[in-house]
C-alpha cells in the first residue's frame, strides 16, 4: 500500500498510528482498571453488607431459640426438684415422684412438634413421648455422645424421624438433675421458631446502611412483603403497580447471587438501572438484598473518560507536529546518500559522504565511506574465496567417496546415528546380517531390534555416546528382521561437526553368534571329557583300588596269623592304596564336581567351603536357599567353577582371613555372592588375570551378569546374577 509513498509520509502515518494505538491501549487499560476497581469495591461492599445482615438475622434467631429452650429447661428443672422435695418429705414414694415428673415433662409441647425427654449418664432413655424408646440405649448417636459429655448447655444437630424424607436442623437445651441422674433435654426443630425473632432488634441497623447517595439494604419475605425497606416497609412489592417484579422473581428463584434490573421509586419519573446482591435465609424464607444505582457507581468513570479524551486530542496534535520535523531531518541526508549509491553502483568506488554530525545519520555517512573503501578489496577477495571453496568442495567430495567405499566394503555392520538416535546411514553388511534395508530405517530409531533384557546395557552405551566417550567392545544381543536373536560385539564413538559440537556416532556391530556357539561347544566338549574322566576314575579306578586294598588287607591278616614279618609291609601297602583311593576320588570329584555329588550344586559349594577352611586354615562358610534346585548339569558346573575360582583368588592373591559364599533367589533372579576381607584387587591388574578372564567368559556362556567391587579396606565382593532357568525349581 505504501510502495510509492515518501518516507516522511510513512513516518507521519506510522508515528500517528503508533501513538494512536499506544494511547488508545493505555487509556483503555486505565479505564478498564478503574471501572473494574470501582465495580469490585461496590460489589464487595454490597456483598459484605448482605452477608453481615444475614449473619445478624441468623445470630438473632439462634439466640432466641437458645434463650427459649433454656428457659423451658430450667423451669422444668425447678418443677422436678419441687417434686423431689415432696418425695423427701414423705408425701409419696420415689417411684411415684418419678412418674409425676414424667407426666409433667411429657405434657408439654415445644413449638409445633418439639418435646422434652430425659436420658441418664449411660445414654439410656428414661423419659420419652414414645413408649417404645424407654430403657433403650441411644448412646451410639453422635449428638447423644456430646450430650452425655456436656450434660448442661445448648446443642445443635440434624435429625431425621423414620417418616421424614431428609434430615432437618434441630436444637436442644439440656440440664442435669443429679439426684435421679436425669439429663433433661428440651428440643424442637429450628424452623418452628420463626416467631421468636424481634425485627426491631436489628431493623435500624439495616436501614442505617447506605451506598453512595441512595443505595440501601432491604429484607423481603417469601410473599413479597417488604419486612425492612426505607420506603416500602410493610408493602407487598409483588402486587404493587408500576414496580417490575422480574427481579424479585429471579431473587426468589436463585436464592443467592446478584441481579441488575430497572427500578423506579414512587415519585420518580422513569426507572433507573440498579445492581443488587442478595442472600436467602432458609429458616425464614427471607431475601436480604443490598442495592445501588449503577449511575452512582460509575459516576467517577464519566469524569475520567472526559479527561482521557482531552489528553488524547492534545497528544495527537503534538505528535503530528513533531513527526514533520523529524521526517525532514532524516529524509534530506538520505536523498544525498541515495545519489552517492547510484554513482557507486556504476563502478565509481571513489564516492564519499560529507560527515556533518555525530548522530546516526553522521555514523551512516562514515559507514558509507568505509564501505566504499573496502568494496574494491572485497571484490578481489571474493573471487579468491570462490576459487578456494571450489577446491575444498572437490577435496571433500573425493574424501566422502573414499569414506563410503570403505563403509560399503566393510564385512561388519556399521551404523551412523545422529544425536537423537536416528539412523542416517548403514552399510550393506547391516542389511546382510539383520535383514532391514536402509530405506525402511532411514531417519528412524532402531529400538525395536533391542531385546528387552538387553536394554540396561544399551542405555549405558547411549549415555557414553552422548557424553562423547569412546564405546569399548561390549557383548550383547540384537533382533534381526525375522526376530532371530544374534549375539554381537558393539563398539563405536561419537564424532563432532566443524564447531566441535557432538553431531552423531558411528557404531560397529560385529556378529559373534557363530563364534560364541563354537566356543561354547569347545567348552562343553572339555567339560564332557573332564566329566568322563572323572566318572571313569570314580566308577573304575576307585573300585579297582578298593578291591586291591581288600585283598591286601586279607593278605595282611594271613601274614599276621602266621607271625610273619610281611604283616608290617602289607599294612603299609593298605595305607598307600587307601591314600591312592582318596586322591582318585578327589580328582574325580574335581573333574565332575556337581554330577558326582548326590545333593547337587549346593552340596558341592558347601564342600568347597569345608575344604577351603581345612586346607587354608581360614574361616569359609556357605549359606544357600535349600528350596532352590538347579538340575542343568552344564549350568551347575559353570557356576561351581566360577565360585571355585573366586575362592582360590581370595586365598592365593587377596590373603583373606574370612570368605562368605551365599546363594539366594530374589523374584525371577538367582544371585551368587563371594565376599572376602582380603586386600582387594589391584586396579592396574583388575580383569587381566587368566582366572578372572575365564570367570567372565563362563558368566557370558551361561547368560549371566558379573559385578566385581574391590578395595583395600573392605576386600572383594563378586556378585553373579542371572534369570532363573526353567530347570530350576523351588
Amino acid at each position: 500500500m505504501f510502495t510509492g509513498t515518501r518516507i516522511r509520509h510513512k513516518l507521519l502515518f506510522y508515528y500517528s498510528l503508533l501513538f494512536f494505538l499506544s494511547l488508545s491501549l493505555g487509556f483503555a487499560t486505565v479505564y478498564m482498571i478503574t471501572r473494574d476497581t470501582i465495580e469490585k469495591n461496590i460489589e464487595s461492599e454490597l456483598q459484605n453488607t448482605t452477608t453481615t445482615i444475614y449473619n445478624l438475622v441468623t445470630t438473632s434467631l439462634t439466640a432466641s431459640i437458645k434463650n427459649y429452650l433454656r428457659g423451658a429447661a430450667e423451669k422444668n428443672l425447678e418443677i422436678i426438684n419441687s417434686i423431689y422435695q415432696d418425695y423427701l418429705s414423705g408425701l409419696f414414694s420415689e417411684q411415684e415422684a418419678k412418674e409425676r415428673a414424667s407426666r409433667v415433662l411429657l405434657s408439654q409441647t415445644i413449638g409445633q412438634s418439639g418435646y422434652i425427654y430425659c436420658l441418664n449418664s449411660n445414654g439410656i432413655v428414661v423419659v420419652h413421648p414414645q413408649q417404645a424408646l424407654l430403657q433403650s440405649d441411644v448412646s451410639e448417636y453422635s449428638f447423644v455422645k456430646d450430650l452425655l459429655v456436656k450434660k448442661r448447655g445448648y446443642l445443635e444437630y440434624d435429625w431425621k424421624n423414620p417418616d421424614d424424607q431428609e434430615f432437618r436442623p434441630k436444637a436442644l437445651y439440656m440440664v442435669h438433675f443429679e439426684p435421679w441422674d436425669w439429663i433433661i433435654s428440651v428440643s424442637s426443630y429450628r424452623e418452628e421458631f420463626k416467631g421468636l425473632v424481634n425485627i426491631d432488634d436489628f431493623k435500624q441497623s439495616v436501614l442505617d446502611l447506605k451506598f453512595g447517595k441512595t443505595g440501601y439494604t432491604f429484607v423481603i419475605n417469601e410473599e413479597g412483603k417488604a419486612i425492612i425497606h426505607p420506603v416500602l416497609e410493610g408493602v407487598n412489592v409483588l402486587t404493587m403497580e408500576g414496580i417490575p417484579n422480574e427481579a424479585l422473581a429471579y431473587m426468589f428463584e436463585h436464592k443467592n447471587g446478584r441481579v441488575v434490573y430497572p427500578w423506579k421509586n414512587p415519585g420518580e419519573s422513569k426507572p433507573r438501572t440498579k445492581l443488587c446482591f442478595f442472600n436467602y435465609i432458609e429458616d425464614y424464607d427471607w431475601i436480604i438484598g443490598s442495592a445501588s444505582y449503577q449511575e452512582e457507581i460509575y459516576g467517577p468513570l464519566r469524569t475520567i473518560s472526559s479527561m482521557i479524551l482531552a489528553t488524547f486530542v492534545i497528544t495527537m496534535v503534538l505528535v503530528l507536529s513533531l513527526t514533520f520535523e523529524i521526517s525532514d531531518s532524516i529524509t534530506n541526508p538520505l536523498k544525498n546518500l541515495m545519489e552517492k549509491f547510484r554513482s557507486a553502483s556504476k563502478g565509481d568506488f571513489s564516492q564519499r559522504m560529507v560527515v556533518t554530525s555525530k548522530d546516526e545519520l553522521g555514523q551512516l555517512a562514515m559507514f558509507f565511506n568505509t564501505f566504499m573503501e573496502q568494496l574494491s578489496d572485497y571484490s578481489s577477495d571474493l573471487k579468491r574465496q570462490i576459487q578456494e571453496r571450489q577446491e575444498a568442495e572437490n577435496s571433500l567430495r573425493a574424501s566422502e567417496e573414499r569414506y563410503r567405499s570403505v563403509m560399503e566394503a566393510a564385512a561388519d555392520p556399521i551404523v551412523i546415528y545422529d544425536m537423537e538416535g536416528q539412523i542416517t546411514y548403514f552399510n550393506p553388511a547391516f542389511h546382510t546380517v539383520f535383514g532391514w534395508s536402509l530405506e525402511e530405517c532411514l531417519g528412524k530409531k532402531m529400538d525395536h531390534f533391542v531385546p528387552q533384557e538387553n536394554r540396561p546395557e544399551t542405555e549405558l552405551m547411549i549415555k557414553a555416546i552422548q557424553e562423547g566417550r569412546v564405546l569399548p567392545a561390549t557383548e550383547t544381543n540384537r533382533y534381526t528382521k525375522s526376530e532371530e536373536i544374534r549375539t554381537v560385539s558393539i563398539s563405536g564413538a561419537a564424532f563432532r561437526d566443524h564447531l566441535h559440537q557432538l553431531a552423531g556416532s558411528v557404531v560397529i556391530l560385529r556378529d559373534i553368534t557363530e563364534t560364541k556357539r563354537l566356543t561354547k561347544q569347545l567348552m562343553d566338549i572339555g567339560d564332557n571329557v573332564r566329566q568322563t574322566i572323572g566318572q571313569d576314575l570314580h566308577d573304575d579306578l576307585c573300585p579297582h583300588l578298593i578291591g586291591i586294598g581288600g585283598l591286601v588287607s586279607a593278605l595282611k591278616t594271613t601274614i599276621a596269623q602266621n607271625n610273619c614279618e610281611g604283616g608290617r609291609l602289607a599294612e603299609k601297602i593298605v595305607e598307600l592304596i587307601g591314600e591312592a583311593t582318596s586322591k582318585a576320588r578327589g580328582l574325580a570329584r574335581g573333574l565332575c564336581p556337581v554330577h558326582l555329588v548326590a545333593f547337587g550344586l549346593q552340596s558341592a559349594l558347601n564342600e568347597i567351603a569345608e575344604n577351603t577352611q581345612l586346607a587354608a586354615n581360614i574361616h569359609c562358610s556357605f549359606s544357600g536357599d535349600t528350596a532352590l534346585g538347579i538340575h542343568d548339569n552344564t549350568l551347575a558346573t559353570h557356576l561351581y567353577y566360577i565360585v571355585q575360582e573366586a575362592v582360590n583368588n581370595a586365598v592365593k592373591h587377596a590373603n583373606a582371613s574370612s570368605i562368605e559364599i551365599s546363594l539366594a533367589q530374589e523374584g525371577e533372579y538367582i544371585h551368587f555372592w563371594i565376599i572376602d576381607d582380603g586386600k582387594g584387587i589391584d586396579d592396574t591388574q583388575q580383569g587381566k588375570g587368566i582366572g578372572l578372564q575365564i570367570m567372565k567368559y563362563r558368566v557370558l556362556v551361561i547368560g549371566a551378569f558379573l559385578e566385581i567391587s574391590s578395595n583395600s579396606e573392605n576386600g572383594t565382593t563378586i556378585h553373579v546374577f542371572m534369570k532363573k532357568p526353567e530347570s530350576a525349581h523351588v
